[in-house]
């Protein structure tokens, strides 16, 4: 080694050969990155073995920004590395309960881990209802904790804001959303939401059927993650379930099938398609190859298959 290379170049240059080290810049373009993180990517209520109950993330200056909260979702922040902490905005897209399930629950645990900051939640009607009672359900717990563990009072740091219509949502130092209106009955209302940000443009549908009004909000977007169902499936999700018949109406009246998604996602110019919210979620005889061959039936873009914490 030459005695002009002090021992701080030397030990950069082994880590600069074995990919262990990156200039200051590109870990600085790197944090700012806006990200997107699937939590969950099982369409439906009901908990399963591979996949979560719907829920994605959007981190964008170290602020995350939760869209929807299917059972388990603060574990799955957890898992992908996300600080409970640090939650800020949670946003529902509709009041069925794989997508709002622990909704509540989240902005409590992350409480308990150490949340002291305001949180803001958007949804539509009766989000302002649903937090006032979850409070009221958690009452004992919340004040024995404030009482015994010195916590800061919960309820001070929620403020609710329900989304009624389409349009502007919210706007900060980070994204602008805007949400539209989106045919999921007999849920109504029903938003997607889209996150401009300023390196990138990420939709995510909620549960619809082919919507106008999600192509409209999408156009040239970079990233629309959208719900997903493979129709020739669906006689096996519902095979021996009491209410097969009313079931396998209900869900090919409100869904959209991943060769429609790609449609969408052609009518909208967006350049990655992401299927999520499978149903069904578990089918063994469905591969990643037949969602991807389906939605590209219609679509010319990139077609990723969604999968628990895959960041994107």
């Amino acid at each position: 080694m030459s005695a002009n290379l002090d021992r701080r170049a030397f030990l950069g240059l082994i880590a600069a050969l074995t990919g262990a080290w990156r200039p200051p810049d590109a870990r600085a373009r790197e944090n700012s990155r806006t990200r997107l993180i699937l939590l969950g990517t099982g369409g439906g209520p009901r908990p399963r073995k591979l996949r979560s109950a719907p829920a994605q993330v959007i981190v964008a200056n170290d602020v995350a920004y939760v869209i929807d909260c299917g059972d388990g979702v603060a574990r799955q922040l957890v898992l992908a590395g996300v600080a409970l902490a640090g939650l800020r905005h949670v946003f529902i897209t509709h009041h069925h309960s794989d997508h709002n399930a622990d909704y509540g629950n989240l902005i409590l645990l992350a409480w308990t881990a150490g949340l002291r900051t305001p949180v803001d939640t958007w949804g539509p009607p009766p989000i302002e209802r649903m937090t006032r009672l979850f409070l009221e359900t958690n009452a004992y717990d919340i004040q024995a904790r404030i009482a015994d563990e010195g916590r800061v009072p919960l309820a001070p740091l929620i403020h609710v804001h329900e989304v009624q219509s389409g349009g502007p949502v919210m706007r900060d130092g980070n994204v602008r959303v805007t949400a539209a209106l989106v045919h999921h009955p007999p849920v109504v209302p029903a938003f997607a939401y889209r996150f401009d940000a300023a390196d990138r443009s990420i939709v995510i549908s909620g549960d619809t059927t082919p919507s106008d009004n999600l192509i409209q909000l999408a156009q040239d977007a970079d990233i629309l993650v959208h719900e997903a169902m493979y129709p020739a499936a669906i006689d096996r999700l519902v095979a021996g379930v009491a209410n097969a018949t009313d079931l396998k109406r209900s869900i090919l009246s409100h869904h959209t099938s991943a060769e429609d998604a790609g449609r969408v996602a052609q009518a909208a110019r967006v350049k990655t398609l992401v299927l999520s919210h499978l149903v069904p979620a578990e089918d063994p005889l469905l591969s990643d190859q037949m969602w991807i061959d389906a939605a590209s039936t219609h679509f010319q873009g990139r077609v990723i298959v969604g999968k628990d914490l895959l960041e994107l």
